[in-house]
């Protein structure tokens, strides 16, 4: 089921929504069941066979959390054993499901070449949101090793791992986030301030996913899959199909975040921001600080700074920096590119933080390098979204190539790209997205283009007219939305 279709927006949603509420009204703890419920048929209904899996998952999890809490007589070495056997085992699965056939076809590549016959592939169907729902139990499981978990009962931790808006695509939870929320009475009573917000921040959501992402995606996909089948791509063409998908990517993983911070907020939970403008930073260091935020910190938090971070000298520091980003790519996938992607941002990094240090030595930047240095950053991550999207390495080069021009440049040479190009809808989304990425503020602060009732305490007329212009101008939007309705277009990070 996915949030832009008609049965999440017209009945899953709004059966839940006023279920929620009106449980909540005699007992909140079935209420957060309710809630969990929900979820896991949420899950099923995109996945039933994959169900099974989850509630393992969550069953041996919450049990390894009860062991891993320091209680008397249990001493810090016991418990740390059990801590790498139940970050084994999460990872061992993980790597199962998602990682065994591209280790398996490598290692058939070097048997082949050898002379031997290589082994079968298991083609084992990837879980839907296991990259997620893992991480977000790593990082509750480490929690609960270091003694900073509160909240014990069973009923609240399915709800947390399976609370539907995050779980197939994010963000990655923290039990600290998220658990005082589902604990808290004031969450079962409906508020309608955050309703409205909510609907509201869903609603330009869902319009970054459909009239922006989905638009570009079909310009991007015709020069990719196009590369893919052995086209080879002018100047032009290379360019404009990477930009659509630079855009596309934002607007789709920003959309998908953006809806469900919307649709968390009618339930009245809080989720953590994932993106704020990432397209503006002015290098790939903020660039990163940015972008994803849940899985920057992640990575941050539970593979860099116990990697040793920057407290072991320079050199240890710019290693732990590039491993962190190469797990981080294979993390997207199992595939070379999201290595490479991994790799190239790595690098990045760490020339980023040498001319920070060798260079310009901690003095502030002067204004007239902002517009040069965001330029450098935006291509920056241009070029590492070739590798990221294409479909092979060989694809890959061959888009660069065309990038420098080594494929030729006109445009008409190469007609079963171009022509869409030419047409004044994809030049006008474009400008939209771009507009969009670098002048608005995010989503997320949706409420602060609203006065708050002490501004206009003294101007009756603004305080009618305002919120009613928003809501009407939602409305439009959420209507404009629905028109587009009706074809499957799953969320690109649904394949992560």
């Amino acid at each position: 089921m996915l949030f832009n279709s008609y049965a999440f927006i017209f009945f899953y949603f709004p059966l839940v929504l006023l279920g929620f509420f009106l449980i909540g009204r005699r007992n909140a703890r079935a209420a957060a069941g309710f809630l969990a419920l929900a979820s896991l048929f949420f899950y099923g209904w995109w996945s039933i066979e994959a169900l099974p899996l989850l509630l393992g998952s969550i069953c041996f999890n919450y049990w390894m959390g009860l062991q891993l809490t320091p209680q008397p007589g249990r001493t810090d070495l016991v418990r740390k054993r059990w801590l790498i056997a139940a970050l084994t085992i999460n990872l061992g699965v993980l790597a199962v499901f998602k990682y065994a056939d591209f280790f398996l076809t490598n290692v058939n590549s070097g048997l082949t070449s050898a002379g031997m016959s290589p082994m079968p592939l298991l083609h084992v169907a990837l879980p839907i949101g296991i990259s997620f729902y893992t991480f977000t139990q790593i990082a509750f499981l480490v929690d609960c090793w270091q003694g900073k978990v509160q909240e014990r009962r069973f009923v609240p931790y399915v709800l947390f791992v399976t609370y539907f808006p995050h779980l197939i695509a994010g963000p990655v939870l923290h039990h600290k986030q998220m658990m005082p929320q589902f604990v808290n009475p004031a969450t079962y009573r409906i508020d309608t301030n955050k309703l409205a917000l909510g609907i509201a921040i869903f609603t330009f959501g869902l319009a970054k996913k459909l009239l922006i992402a989905d638009r570009l995606g079909q310009y991007a996909d015709m020069m990719f899959n196009g590369v893919h089948t052995g086209v080879l791509p002018s100047l032009y063409t290379s360019w404009f199909g990477v930009l659509a998908y630079t855009l596309q990517i934002y607007f789709d993983f920003s959309g998908y975040s953006d809806m469900a911070v919307g649709l968390s907020l009618c339930l009245g939970v809080q989720l953590p921001l994932n993106f704020r403008s990432p397209y503006k930073s002015t290098n790939i260091i903020e660039f990163w600080r940015r972008w994803h935020l849940s899985l920057s910190t992640f990575l941050r938090d539970y593979l860099y700074v116990p990697l040793g971070g920057n407290r072991k000298g320079e050199a240890r520091r710019y290693f732990n920096l590039f491993l962190t980003m190469l797990l981080g790519g294979l993390w997207h996938g199992a595939a070379w590119t999201f290595v490479i992607w991994g790799a190239l941002h790595g690098t990045f990094l760490m020339i980023n933080h040498l001319w920070n240090a060798k260079v310009r030595r901690g003095q502030p930047a002067r204004a007239w390098t902002r517009v040069p240095a965001w330029a450098l950053t935006f291509l920056c991550v241009m070029i590492a979204w070739v590798v990221f999207r294409a479909e092979s390495l060989n694809a890959a080069i061959e888009i660069y190539k065309g990038m420098l021009g080594m494929h030729g440049a006109p445009v008409s040479a190469f007609s079963e790209f171009t022509i869409p190009y030419r047409k004044p809808e994809f030049f006008q989304t474009l400008l939209i997205g771009m507009v969009v990425c670098l002048a608005l503020p995010p989503t997320i602060s949706l409420e602060r283009w609203i006065p708050l009732p002490a501004a206009v305490a003294n101007r009756p007329m603004l305080a009618r007219v305002t919120p009613a212009l928003t809501a009407l101008g939602t409305v439009v939007l959420l209507g404009l939305c629905v028109s587009r309705l009706g074809t499957y277009s799953p969320f690109l990070y649904f394949q992560f």
